[in-house]
This record gives structure tokens, sequence and C-alpha cells, in this order.
């Protein structure tokens, strides 16, 4: 939330550990953003790159000078594992060719997703060409529509969430690959915890809006601390001895390329600037190593050590 450019978020584990709940609660902790109004990308007024071509002005830099700006909640967009592509990439209005005789572009769920969040429960059990659409996206920042005569170019830079049981099925590495972090999820085995979440579920179920009532100081709060972070954040330091542990670190671990480096970075900093620090530390590297490592390290099917482990011991011979 603090830093999109970190590239989203996947989180694996067991059935019925509300996953789903937790990325579907984003919603109501991100602070609204300022859009330009009717834009059906949700552009941003203050932007002067990546804005579609509706908000572009004559010069090409910049949102038009009178454009009506209007404040929206953050997109959070499902993408159902039946989704046709049609639907995902946008398609020929049916309706307007029909009734007006013109070609008109119907926008799908990436233009809905611009500047929000993504998400895939499931996402292991996607189709293989919704997932090389995902791909290119991803990469890009732009979703390009070729077909049924009309050509179209739009932004669609959003934050890939993606949730699923591990026995479920593997990602393919390349769409894994696209994760900044990874996450799992493990069952509750503590008792005093697991009678605390049924106690939860049972007032939640007895009166939603009393419940979601009964924690709107906790969920302001965070909001403005969440706000706050994305104020800091460019005004965060990250020193060179950091950056060269973490770097150290990648090696250490034989990731391959370099998005290990460039995510641990990214979410160090982001970290640092949620706790409210001006400076990341060593301390900050630790505590996302395995989220941004995990599923990056190279598969030796003779390895018996969990991943997991493995990062441990190097970060505490790299970090000590």
């Amino acid at each position: 939330m603090v830093s999109p450019t970190i590239g989203g978020v996947m989180v694996m584990g067991h059935r019925g550990t509300a996953k789903s709940t937790a990325v579907r609660a984003l919603a109501a902790m991100l602070p609204p953003i300022k859009a330009v109004a009717g834009c059906p990308y949700s552009c941003a007024p203050e932007r002067t790159a990546g804005l579609c071509e509706r908000c572009t002005s004559p010069d090409g830099k910049k949102a038009p000078v009178k454009a009506t700006t209007v404040t929206i909640p953050v997109p959070v967009v499902d993408l159902p594992l039946g989704a046709t592509e049609d639907r995902v990439c946008g398609t020929l209005d049916i309706e307007r060719a029909l009734t007006q005789g013109v070609q008109a572009f119907a926008p799908g769920l990436l233009a809905r997703a611009n500047r929000g969040f993504l998400y895939i429960d499931e996402v292991n059990l996607l189709e293989d060409h919704l997932v090389d659409v995902l791909l290119d996206v991803a990469a890009s920042g732009t979703n390009v529509v070729e077909r049924e005569g009309i050509s179209i170019r739009h932004p669609a830079r959003f934050v890939l969430v993606g949730s699923g049981n591990p026995e479920e099925g593997d990602l393919r590495p390349q769409l894994l690959d696209r994760f900044g972090l990874h996450a799992r999820i493990t069952t509750i085995t503590e008792v005093e915890e697991r009678v605390e979440i049924v106690r939860r579920r049972r007032a939640y179920d007895a009166d939603p809006f009393a419940f979601a009532a009964n924690w709107d100081k906790e969920t302001a709060k965070l909001q403005r601390k969440i706000k706050g972070a994305q104020k800091r954040l460019p005004d965060v330091v990250l020193p060179d001895s950091v950056l060269y542990k973490i770097a150290e670190l990648c090696v250490k671990l034989e990731i391959d390329g370099h998005r290990g480096e460039l995510t641990l970075s990214r979410t160090a900093t982001a970290l640092a600037a949620f706790e409210g620090h001006n400076e990341v530390k060593l301390d900050d590297v630790r505590r996302i190593a395995i989220l941004a490592l995990r599923h990056r390290l190279r598969k030796d099917p003779l390895e018996t050590q969990d991943d997991a482990v493995r990062i441990e011991r190097a970060v505490e011979e790299v970090l000590a």
C-alpha cells in the first residue's frame, strides 16, 4: 500500500485462513485518491505521464487544465477464474455498435484496476492465456487491445495481488516472478487465538454493521499511518552500506536476475517509512527478507531444507 513499485504480493496458504478476507479489506484501509471526472481509467489529474488519450491535452503532456477532479476510493478489482479475455482486456461496445453504428471501446477489468489493486483468488488455477495477458500488462503498465477493428492503448498500472492453496497446483514461474512479495499463511494452532477468531466471526454474522463500527477507530488510525508513510516515502534514505548488504544477501542465496535486490530495497524503504524512520536499517531488511526472496530461490529437488530456513541462515551470516 505504501509503495506500489514493490510489485504486489502473492498470498499462499491453507484453506480457510482468511486470505481473501484480508485482501478484500484493502479498500477500507486505503486513503482515497483524486481522479479526472468521467475517466474510465481513473487517471490522476496531477500526472504528466501515463494518461489515457481522453485525458491528454493537445500538447500530449498532461490532463486538460479545466478537467473536473473527483475523489474516489482506490479500486480493488476481482478477476474471476472464469473471466474471458474480452472481459479482462476490454472489447467492442456491442450496444453502441448496434444502436449507433459506431465502433467504441468497452473497457475491461484491467481498465477498472488502473491505479488500484487487481486481485486474483486461486491464481494458481488461472488459465494460461490470461496469465500471458497479465504478464504483458504487468511488465509494461499499458493494455493494448487490437480486435474487431478497434485499436486501443490505455494505462493499466495496478498492484497485482494473488492468493491460493499450494496443494492445488504451482504457479507458472514467469507469473510468480512478477509478484514482489510472497507470503505464506498457515493455520493457527494456539487455542486462545482460534477461539477469538470464532468469537469475532459470530459477532460479525450477528450484526456486520455494529462489528465494523467497533473497529472504526483502529481502521482510521491505520489509514492515517499509511497516508503518512506514503508522504514520507520519497524522503527515506537507503544508505550504500545497507544496499551492499542487500546485494551480498542475493549473491549468497544465488538469486537469478536483479529483481531480488530491487524488491528488497523498495520493501525495506517502504517498511522504514511505515515505521516512521527516515533511514533504512539492516533490521528492516532482516524483517522482510523471507517475504521478498522465498519465491526467487532456485528450485533443487534434492534440497531437504525449507526455503525460509535457508534465507534465515543467509540473513544471519550476511547481516550479522
